[in-house]
């Protein structure tokens, strides 16, 4: 994907996560000639997306970090599998972690709902088509991650195709109703099993360096 697209993307998650102050903790709580080696890796099976969004985060907090992706963007990924490897000094990876995961997981899960779907009719002549009902700001790399999961895009805005539905045609249903009686607000769709894929497919492992073998850095998650 044409980094042009997809760098203020990653300006603008990374100033929302670090405000004016920057990572107030690591910098508190790490030496600044301090090193570490940092893999991503798959909690769970799905399909890669976003590796290439989430790489870009360490990338723009400090240029010399090593970056090496293991895997590509669209790979079917088993649980524990390593992803990518990241080094050099410690408090910019960690200024960069949050955000880089954030995009990894959440597009990562995109990808993963799509190809369960594409799977769920193989062998029929229907095709899995993503609409603009994307999140805001984000529309370009769920776009991609749902065609790197086997699905095709339709239009990105309003004007590159019109939507084919007649003007006497019923009003759809809210997605979103309340009732009266209650302050509570309701869904009206369906649950999706897969929602919540994007929220825990990846994670890191921090190694201290130089060691032997590696050892816990970061508690893992449970």
């Amino acid at each position: 994907m044409l980094r042009l697209l997809i760098e203020p993307i990653v300006r603008a998650a990374l100033a929302e996560d670090l405000g004016r102050a920057g990572d107030i903790t690591t910098d508190a709580v790490v030496p600044a000639n301090a090193e570490v080696t940092a893999l991503m890796v798959a909690r769970q099976p799905g399909v890669l997306a976003g590796l290439e969004a989430g790489l870009l985060a360490f990338e723009l907090l400090d240029r010399s970090l090593r970056l090496e992706c293991l895997c590509a963007d669209g790979s079917r990924l088993e649980r524990g599998q390593a992803v990518a490897r990241i080094s050099g000094r410690a408090r910019p990876v960690l200024a960069a972690e949050r955000v880089a995961l954030n995009l990894v997981c959440r597009l990562s899960g995109v990808a993963t709902a799509t190809r369960s779907l594409v799977d769920a009719i193989e062998g029929h002549k229907a095709k899995i088509v993503c609409t603009r009902k994307t999140t805001p700001g984000l529309r370009i790399l769920e776009k991609e991650a749902v065609r790197l999961g086997g699905g095709a895009n339709h239009r990105f805005s309003r004007w590159p195709a019109a939507s084919g539905r007649r003007s006497n045609a019923p009003a759809p249903r809210p997605a979103i109703s309340s009732r009266s009686n209650s302050k509570s607000i309701r869904s009206t769709s369906s649950p999706r099993p897969w929602s919540m894929a994007s929220t825990r497919s990846c994670s890191t492992i921090w190694t201290r360096r130089p060691c032997a073998a590696p050892s816990r850095w970061w508690p893992a998650a449970p």
